[in-house]
This record gives structure tokens, C-alpha cells and sequence, in this order.
């Protein structure tokens, strides 16, 4: 069974999503993120401390969790808890 999960994203983060040239996100698992989930992002201005109206949905098709210190490269790069997830456009049902 998949997730919607609502996260928050500054602009920096945001509009290389938007545009489609940043195709992964890297996230503390607080939400225990799995393959099939779908991330609905809403753009958050950091300055201002508001929403800018402006949002969109990725599914997750790949997770690399987090191993830290000690672990085999690449997931030793990758901060325990944390996981880098690879996106794709969701695609409607």
C-alpha cells in the first residue's frame, strides 16, 4: 500500500524539481519512506515563512538508505535515518 507524504521544500530545492533536472530528494525518515510512495511537495519560502501556492506530486521509484561511518561506499556518504529516494513524475491511475 502506498503513502502520500506533504513535505515542505524551499525554492532552491523546488525549482530544480519543477524543471525536472533534480530527480532525487534526500530526506530524514521520519515518515519511513517506501518505493511506490508519492510526495506531494509544496514550495516553502524560507524568508518569508510562507507557502508560494506553487506545488507538485513525485513518486518514489528507488530508496538508498543511509548507513553512515563504516559502511560500504556509496551508503556510507549517506547520514543514518536519512534516505535519498529517486523520483519520477507520478502518473495518474
Amino acid at each position: 500500500m502506498s503513502t502520500t507524504h506533504e513535505l515542505k521544500s524551499w525554492p532552491d530545492f523546488f525549482e530544480p524539481l519543477a524543471s525536472g533536472s533534480k530527480k532525487f530528494e534526500v530526506r530524514f525518515n521520519d515518515r519511513h519512506f517506501h518505493v511506490g510512495d508519492t510526495l506531494y511537495i509544496r514550495e516553502f519560502d524560507d524568508r518569508t515563512g510562507k507557502y508560494t501556492g506553487r506545488s507538485l506530486r513525485k513518486r518514489v521509484t528507488y530508496i538508498l538508505d543511509g548507513v553512515g561511518q563504516g559502511g560500504i561506499a556509496p551508503l556510507a556518504g549517506v547520514h543514518p535515518r536519512h534516505v535519498v529516494m529517486s523520483l519520477d513524475d507520478e502518473v495518474a491511475a
